[in-house]
């Protein structure tokens, strides 16, 4: 009995942080008025809208009737609210299988999460300005809101609360065309209460996520996962927490592996902030060595769950232009506060770029490897591709930039720019994307709208695969993936920037908003495979529907659901 109790012990200790601590969620700074739940007599269940960010305890209308549409290979969602005027101790949720006759799409296609609360603020302070640095302060408020999709199954539920129900079916590719029936079923302490849906199959078919054309580039930040964990970093626990997390990644299509290959690439922005994945040596006689194993360990773990087209190495223009190493002749780390120009920032780079291009050769990486900058200014990056071209000149360069300069964009393969900001011509766009190179727009913490924090409207997400067809992008890149904040299963706000700008999902779950993005290059996908068969009045009447979403300037008078809805509608006219 003692060993058993010993053995116990181990396996608890050893169990990552989020399977110890609380999944509590915060309480509601401002809640709604209890008055309207005395009408709400008994648990209730019915279907909502994605489109909506249900409030906490704000009794919502809904409906018992769905209708979903979609492509095979396709991923749809749904949202169902459940209402609870009396505390419930355990709820759980399922879905049947689908049934189109002797046709089934099994009820392991459709993956179930409890939608949880977390603490978002607001994009302008209590004044009505932007106020970027002074985010959980006094001069924002702080609201409670709907975001983060759990997969446990089961939990419990205050009296007098709303708690959402998510739903994503994974149409299968085999599955036949047709009207499929199901049924979602929600037990609250022993009782059940069922909701029956629809989901009309297509004869199309989308792509697998890897075969995309939407270049998605959501950066990684691997040392979030072991902080929040607690877990060491890259042990055997790290990789295994991330699998999940990084496949979720791959199966919206993501493109490209973020790499760090210096300390703090972003100047320590970040509540982790990104170590130097390649270690650097200088010898007692002046030379030097690099150690490239963690690099190689997470690239090949990354390509391992399915992210294989494009590495991006930040950097050689940091924004502190700081560079580290380990010094043999003073035995301790040093480090260098080196210009792009000078004599010193080539004796650093110039062996480190020839040897790490000679070592991306040997694996076989080099020629979907780019050296990657961040909105660095030109006086900056032209010395910087003196050396690099100088270290070799097949390197490839990627660049998110906040200007245009021909002399400095147009020798990058990949180039972003800001939303706000369409610095290309369409000449220029189409010169660049013609030599097979890319070009995306990002969102950051600008603008208001559209955007993915956690205070934008779900829509918003899903509106820039839209807009990245429209504007005839290659696709999107934002700087967070998981650059999780300090409490991120209750809390979304960070110190520096609005509400879920530091990450597009959660420890263990997704988010309505990362949910929402994928619908959008869904959308991108299907828009580009009709745009090949449609001649004549169809093309016409889709390249006019979708010019609706080109303009960069979204006011709170553009119903953004609205466009979505007739888009959606259109493409299934037209199919």
């Amino acid at each position: 009995m003692k060993k058993i109790l010993v053995l116990a012990g181990l396996i608890l200790a050893a169990m990552p942080l989020f399977a110890q601590q609380v999944d509590r969620e915060c309480a509601d700074p401002h809640p709604a008025p209890s008055a309207p739940w005395q009408a709400v007599k008994q648990v209730e269940l019915g279907w909502g809208t994605t489109d909506l960010r249900y409030q906490k305890n704000e009794v919502p209308t809904s409906t018992k009737k769905l209708e979903l549409y979609a492509w095979r290979g396709e991923r749809v969602n749904a949202q169902a609210v459940l209402l609870a005027p009396q505390a419930i101790q355990q709820l759980r949720f399922s879905v049947s299988d689908l049934r189109c006759g002797k046709e089934v799409i099994p009820a392991e296609a459709v993956h179930t999460y409890f939608v949880r609360y977390v603490l978002t603020d607001s994009y302008l302070d209590k004044s009505g300005k932007e106020n970027h640095g002074a985010h959980l302060t006094a001069a924002f408020d702080s609201f409670l809101v709907a975001d983060r999709l759990d997969p446990a199954p089961v939990m419990t539920v205050e009296s007098q609360t709303v708690r959402p129900l998510w739903i994503e079916i994974q149409v299968p590719e085999s599955a036949l065309p047709g009207k499929y029936k199901g049924t979602l079923t929600a037990t609250c302490d022993g009782q059940s209460l069922s909701l029956p849906f629809t989901l009309q199959v297509s004869k199309r078919q989308l792509p697998k996520p890897a075969d995309w054309a939407f270049h998605l580039d959501l950066w990684q930040n691997p040392y979030a996962v072991a902080r929040f964990h607690q877990v060491p970093l890259w042990s055997q626990a790290h990789f295994d927490l991330m699998r999940p997390l990084m496949e979720e990644l791959a199966a919206a299509g993501q493109k490209v592996i973020t790499t760090s290959i210096i300390q703090h690439p972003w100047n320590s922005q970040t509540e982790d902030p990104f170590e130097s994945m390649i270690g650097k040596r200088k010898a007692v006689d002046g030379s030097w060595s690099y150690d490239y194993a963690v690099f190689d360990r997470w690239v090949e773990f990354m390509m391992s769950c399915g992210i294989t087209e494009q590495i991006d190495c930040y950097t050689i223009v940091p924004w502190h232009l700081i560079f580290e190493y380990y010094d043999e002749g003073t035995n301790c780390t040093r480090q260098l506060k080196l210009n792009p120009g000078s004599e010193e920032y080539e004796a650093y780079l110039l062996p480190f770029l020839k040897d790490f291009a000679a070592h991306l050769k040997a694996k076989g990486w080099f020629g979907k490897t780019c050296i990657a900058m961040d909105e660095r200014p030109k006086h900056l990056l032209e010395p910087a591709y003196t050396v690099l071209y100088k270290a070799d000149k097949q390197w490839r360069v990627k660049g998110a930039v906040n200007y245009f300069g021909p002399e400095v964009a147009e020798r990058m393969y990949d180039i972003s720019f800001s939303y706000e900001q369409p610095l290309l011509t369409l000449e220029q766009l189409s010169s660049h994307l013609d030599k097979g190179n890319r070009v995306t727009f990002y969102t950051c913490c600008s603008p208001e709208r559209p955007n993915t924090f956690t205070f934008s409207a779900p829509a918003e997400s899903a509106f820039l695969g839209w807009h990245a067809m429209a504007a005839g992008y290659s696709g999107y890149l934002r700087w967070a993936y998981n650059s999780w904040v300090k409490e991120a299963w209750q809390d979304s706000r960070f110190r520096t920037w609005p509400a879920g700008d530091c990450a597009l999902v959660y420890p263990g779950g997704s988010s309505i908003r990362m949910k929402r993005l994928v619908e959008g290059i869904q959308d991108f996908e299907k828009i580009r495979i009709l745009r090949k068969e449609l001649k004549g009045n169809k093309l016409t009447r889709l390249n006019s529907e979708l010019q609706k979403f080109a303009p960069v300037v979204i006011g709170p008078e553009v119903n953004v659901e609205q466009m979505l809805q007739e888009g959606r509608a259109l493409l299934r006219a037209l199919e």
